[in-house]
């Protein structure tokens, strides 16, 4: 129905319900200290290491992410498939954290939820900027739309009555001088320079922050050194200690959907991620290349939107991967194959495998790791499952939702697996 509604319409019917939400809520934002994290990548990884941090501070601490909403060790998963929900969802569960006697809030916020008002009512102590890439191109309007989106949490930064205020930024991304350049009283930039010398790998990062403690982070690849960087400049600028903050940081669990192993006693390593950008892909299959020959399982965000950026994954993973296995994804009202043949066209060394099952691509890919085992001398394999995460749902036409994890399906088909190749007795 809201399809028919003219944009002016709708962006005041989106900040109707986000300042009606604070209002009936009782603006649960001012009794927080609310960390807001935005970015093109990182922003929920971000979320949880900050969150790590807090509680090993002692304080309660209530997250809203991609993934998740916590308060406390109270955690469900995010079912809405969008990371700030409306109708002021997000001022309810303030409250009911403000209820439950949460101190602290860490809250993923988005571009499309900046562009619907939906932080609006919420006051906010800190902003932390992780990066910005292309994407959403087509949603906004071009990549200046993009960066304004995430720009305005800045500015709603400055107007929160909070004090003092803080902006993390990451230094070296092209804007991060201009979240740096927001009014407010603390500014922190970070960057890659605080971590030297560093070392990052498929199974954890290494460095020594800011010429003092040496960190070993139990998660891989540099884009997590990044994300980690973030969450140490903030929890330094609230004045956390760096003896804190290290034993948080080097006892941090997995993050689901992002880097996460599964494990049913194969021999091959098995990730979920959710890479969906081309520089998302690069980093995530640069972590496990040339360690491992890897396997992977790809499509494209969702049908309708970026259709630039399917090629250049195309050309990605045929740069990358021994083999890559092209699957559904979220077609919305597009047509699959459509999709799947416009990420085919990035490939010019390798054929890849189109499997539109997701299941199916998920279990082939992993019988194809299993005849790789062997193969590669030193080299290990790897499987990487990309693209959803820890996306609840499969998106179809007409609005319609096939529940799905894939951590989920690639466990069963493990067990599938393992299970044929077990001695008969």
């Amino acid at each position: 129905m809201r399809r028919f509604i003219p944009k002016k319409l709708l962006a005041w019917y989106h900040l109707a319900f986000a300042y009606g939400g604070a209002l009936f809520y009782r603006f649960p934002s001012r009794k927080l200290f609310v960390v807001a994290i935005t970015g093109t990548k990182g922003k929920s990884t971000t979320c949880e290491l900050v969150r790590t941090i807090l509680t090993e501070a002692g304080h309660k601490v209530a997250l809203a992410s991609t993934i998740r909403f916590a308060i406390g060790e109270d955690s469900h998963p995010n079912l809405f498939k969008m990371t700030m929900p409306g109708h002021a969802y997000l001022q309810q569960f303030l409250r009911k954290a403000v209820d439950a006697g949460a101190t602290h809030a860490v809250i993923e916020m988005t571009s499309e939820g900046a562009r619907q008002y939906r932080h609006r009512g919420i006051e906010l102590d800190a902003l932390i900027f992780t990066n910005l890439q292309p994407e959403h191109l087509e949603s906004h309007g071009g990549i200046e739309n993009y960066a304004a989106a995430k720009l305005s949490l800045a500015r709603a930064l400055e107007h929160s009555r909070k004090r003092p205020r803080y902006v993390i930024a990451n230094a070296d991304d092209t804007y991060g001088e201009q979240f740096l350049a927001a009014e407010v009283e603390a500014k922190v930039p970070f960057s890659l320079a605080d971590a030297e010398p560093y070392t990052a790998d498929d199974q954890s990062i290494r460095f020594v922050w800011r010429r003092g403690e040496l960190f070993t982070v139990p998660l891989p690849g540099l884009f997590n050194l990044k994300n980690t960087l973030a969450a140490l400049a903030l929890g330094e600028a609230m004045g956390v200690s760096r003896l804190i903050m290290k034993h948080a940081l080097e006892h941090v669990s997995p993050v689901l959907g992002r880097a996460e192993r599964v494990e049913r006693g194969q021999k091959f390593a098995v990730i979920i991620d959710y890479a969906h950008t081309p520089d998302s892909l690069r980093a995530l299959l640069e972590t496990y290349h040339p360690k491992n020959k890897l396997v992977c399982v790809m499509g494209s965000t969702g049908g309708g939107r970026d259709q630039w950026k399917r090629p250049q994954m195309g050309a990605i993973a045929d740069e990358l991967c021994e083999v890559t296995i092209i699957a559904n994804e979220d077609p919305y009202d597009e047509d699959p194959r459509g999709i799947v043949e416009a990420i085919a066209k990035g490939f010019k060394k390798h054929e890849p495998r189109i499997v539109l099952d997701r299941r199916a691509a998920i279990g082939a890919a992993l019988k194809e790791a299993r005849a790789l085992e062997g193969a590669g001398g030193d080299q290990g394999v790897a499987v990487l499952i990309t693209g959803k995460g820890t996306d609840p749902f499969i998106m179809g036409p007409h609005g319609s939702k096939m529940p799905w994890s894939d951590r989920k399906i690639a466990e069963e088909e493990l067990d599938k697996l393992l299970a044929e190749s077990a001695p008969a007795r």
